[in-house]
């Protein structure tokens, strides 16, 4: 766990999407049901089947969201970092998780209580409206991924994750090395691909000289060349 210094946590409240363009006094309100959270690398948050208690800002480190199939397979579906939120849309349905938390790395969380919430959505119906459109962004993405999951080829996830990956003004370049955040098995679970056939693709990228593997680093000699391959 790094050196845990004094937050101000209204300030950190002002920088989420969901508090945009909420007043001072508003942020101070939410403020008062907020407690803060520091997880080791390892710790579980909440598992699903959990009663929701409010909703997560992750202040730093980073937060796998998951649940386990009855075969007892992990399948990932989302990992939250820095700046995000999460669990929003449970709370607002007061319904129990359906997914499990764990932290991947040391983290500092923020825990908004649901009532401090219901009690601002009392007060300000703009505040409604933010929630719902951060939650469609929500949807938006997980709808994105159903698409990519039934529609493309596992070659054409991984390709499209690791240039995801990339700033937008590499995306014209040569000789680009990207650091995985999480490990390869994670990342698979992420693109709904087994361990075994998320290391196949990667070794036939490398084959065909697009990719060069190592360790957490990826190299991509022409991100134009690999992009092509997505087609």
């Amino acid at each position: 766990m790094r050196d845990h210094l004094p937050i101000n946590i209204e300030s950190l409240l002002a920088h989420v999407p969901l508090f945009n363009g909420l007043a001072p006094e508003e942020i101070a309100r939410v403020a008062r049901g907020v407690h803060e959270i520091n997880a080791l690398k390892g710790e579980i948050l909440f598992h699903r089947g959990d009663a929701c208690t409010g909703f997560f800002v992750l202040v730093y480190g980073q937060v796998k969201l998951s649940f386990t199939s009855a075969q007892g397979n992990e399948k990932i579906v989302e990992v939250v970092q820095q700046g995000q939120s999460f669990g929003e849309a449970i709370m607002l349905l007061e319904k129990p998780h359906i997914v499990s938390a764990q932290t991947l790395a040391d983290s500092l969380l923020l825990h908004v209580s649901k009532a401090s919430i219901f009690d601002e959505l009392e007060r300000d119906h703009n505040f409604a409206r933010k929630m719902l459109a951060g939650m469609a962004m929500r949807l938006h993405q997980l709808m994105t991924d159903v698409e990519s999951y039934s529609l493309h080829s596992g070659k054409q996830r991984i390709i499209a994750y690791l240039i995801g990956e990339l700033d937008e003004n590499q995306l014209e370049a040569t000789d680009v090395v990207i650091e995985l955040s999480v490990n390869k098995g994670i990342i698979a679970s992420r693109l709904n691909l087994t361990q075994e056939h998320f290391s196949r693709i990667l070794h036939e990228l490398s084959a065909l000289g697009l990719i060069a593997v190592e360790g957490k680093k990826i190299r991509i000699p022409s991100v134009a060349k690999l992009n092509k391959h997505q087609i």
